[in-house]
């Protein structure tokens, strides 16, 4: 009896192997499942920012700030989405986790891009990009075991972050990498 189940499980395992019935994943088991699409944010005018809307198209997200040395970077991002709309979706991020830089409200922080800048693209409501309070967002963007990809800091304010039209991380920019340079837009 129990050479016939000996057997009888051979032949099994055998034919089980050969219809690739066992499946094989490379996948790390740390590698989070969740994508940048399952993302929801909610936008400085109170309504939300799904990122499934952006499937098919690059995503540059970029903490923003209103009182920063790189601030007049609004004028960039804004010619940047306005010249690639079709293919490519900016996302800002205000937040205040450099040196005070991002004190307003959303409501305030709003009215500065639109006035000052006339931004258009999508603006996420004010969050932490940094630290204990980190938003999920950012926890995805910034830890290799979630996104996939690479590992990142957060080093001040208008650090960005292109994804590809799949949503995977293609690469981070510091903040001296302006919008419309080259070593950006050739990446688009």
């Amino acid at each position: 009896m129990i050479k016939l189940l000996s057997v009888s499980f051979a032949l099994l395992f055998s034919a089980a192997s050969s219809n690739n019935i066992f499946m094989h994943t490379t996948t790390s088991p740390t590698v989070s499942s969740k994508s940048i699409y399952d993302f929801k944010v909610e936008a400085l005018d109170g309504t939300t920012i799904d990122f499934a809307k952006f499937k098919g198209k690059k995503i540059l997200i970029v903490n923003t700030a209103s009182a920063c040395g790189f601030t007049p970077q609004y004028e960039g991002l804004e010619a940047l989405y306005k010249k690639y709309q079709d293919k490519l979706v900016i996302v800002g991020f205000p937040a205040n986790n450099f040196a005070g830089q991002e004190p307003g409200t959303n409501g305030e922080i709003k009215e500065f891009c639109k006035k000052n800048y006339g931004v258009t693209f999508p603006m996420a409501a004010k969050i932490s990009v940094k630290g204990d309070d980190t938003a999920p967002i950012y926890k995805w963007l910034c830890n290799k075991s979630e996104n996939g990809v690479s590992d990142a800091t957060i080093t001040w304010n208008f650090n960005k972050f292109l994804l590809d039209e799949n949503g995977h991380v293609i690469t981070k920019f510091d903040s001296k990498v302006t919008p419309m340079s080259d070593e950006l837009t050739g990446k688009l």
